[in-house]
């Protein structure tokens, strides 16, 4: 319990000290990576304060804050339009890249753990994106409705392709486990509706600012539920946090903006930190220093399999200056990458190195794409609009 907690105020002493440190630095680093850098620091490969097994339950609700608020995000009617099909088409072509580039690197023996890393090739981490395109004024316009597609995407095909193809069980077993959490999820979303106007449905509602905050209580109760849910599925937990953001989207919500901030205080304020100062702390410096080529070669094949293809199929659709930031943002990867690296490496099919530099690829993506994005907006808003077919 000491141990534990002691782990504990070591990441919250970098969660705190993380937006201080970044208004101090010249240049505006991402907290996300102060964050990164700060759990290296704590963490058994540095000063050795801090144990990522010890934080391992707030950091995995940290992480379904993130897909929670993703999914969210996520206008359903978004992936009917234009974008929604250009993200999806985009996605396919990057599951393409990544079979025949992994399956190369497979065959020579460079790869072992087929499967995970090519899913992880084609992840796009949006939960983390958001606040950084929120923060710059990035969310809003046609570049933010193709950024959430994509993410949206980039976040869905891989926690689906998780699920079926590395679960514990079969693929159809796993398939009917996603029908079955997507089935909890959409009954849930009822819910609000059917309770609208009775005693239950008045007392939530009167009761959701003061110190009851039922809908903040209830939104954590719908979040934990369905994360549980998919674990007794022996799926990934991702998966269920992602159902629960598209849940509260479809919710009858009256004050939908306090709700927001409330979500975005308990999420933002604390948890989803964690989760990136323990992905810190879990990372394996000595392999990424021992063989500083395989982070190389997997930063490389993030951009070229997951933010290549944007550059092609967007040029109807946007101006090059915003296809540059798309295909960088959709190349930014780091949640979905732990999760893959932690099942290779349960099951033994994952080299140690290769997770950690698949890890550390992820980090250097979150530190690099997003940074190099936001530089490019203002000559992006100089730029003139791209002509649709």
């Amino acid at each position: 319990m000491i141990d534990a907690l002691r782990s504990l105020l070591a990441a919250t002493i970098v969660v705190a000290a993380a937006p201080i440190v970044v208004a101090l630095v010249p240049g505006r680093i991402p907290q996300v990576v102060a964050l990164i850098l700060g759990g290296v620091a704590i963490g058994p490969s540095c000063l050795g304060v801090g144990d990522p097994a010890a934080v391992a339950l707030f950091a995995n609700l940290g992480l379904g804050f993130l897909f929670l608020l993703a999914g969210y995000e996520l206008e359903p009617s978004l992936m009917r339009d234009r974008e929604g099909r250009l993200a999806i088409a985009s996605w396919v072509v990057s599951a393409l890249a990544a079979i025949v580039i992994v399956g190369a690197l497979a065959h020579v023996g460079i790869v072992r753990a087929f499967v995970p890393v090519a899913i992880g090739l084609t992840t796009t981490a949006l939960g983390t994106l958001l606040p950084m395109l929120r923060e710059h004024g990035m969310h809003d316009g046609p570049l933010g409705r193709n950024v959430l597609a994509a993410g949206a995407v980039g976040e869905m095909g891989p926690v689906l392709a998780i699920a079926i193809l590395l679960g514990h069980h079969g693929s159809l077993v796993e398939v009917a486990g996603v029908a079955a959490v997507a089935a909890v999820a959409f009954v849930l979303s009822v819910v609000p509706r059917l309770v609208r106007g009775t005693v239950l449905g008045r007392i939530v509602a009167d009761r959701a600012h003061d110190t009851s905050q039922t809908t903040l209580r209830l939104t954590l109760l719908l979040l934990v539920l369905l994360l549980l849910l998919s674990a007794e599925f022996g799926l990934d937990v991702v998966l269920g946090a992602f159902f629960a953001g598209m849940v509260l989207r479809r919710a009858d919500v009256a004050d939908v903006t306090t709700l927001e901030h409330k979500l975005d205080a308990v999420g933002y304020g604390f948890f989803i930190p964690v989760f990136f100062v323990s992905s810190g702390m879990g990372l394996h410096v000595q392999s990424i220093a021992e063989a500083p080529g395989r982070l190389l070669v997997c930063f490389i094949l993030l951009c070229a399999v997951r933010g290549l293809p944007a550059l092609v199929l967007y040029r109807h659709t946007l101006p090059l200056v915003r296809r540059v930031q798309l295909a960088l943002l959709s190349a930014t990867a780091l949640p979905l990458l732990v999760a893959l690296s932690e099942v290779g490496l349960a099951n033994g099919s994952m080299l140690p190195e290769n997770a950690a530099a698949l890890v550390g690829a992820g980090v250097l993506s979150v530190a690099v794409f997003p940074m190099v994005a936001i530089r490019l907006e203002p000559r992006a808003r100089q730029a003139p609009a791209a002509t649709h077919d």
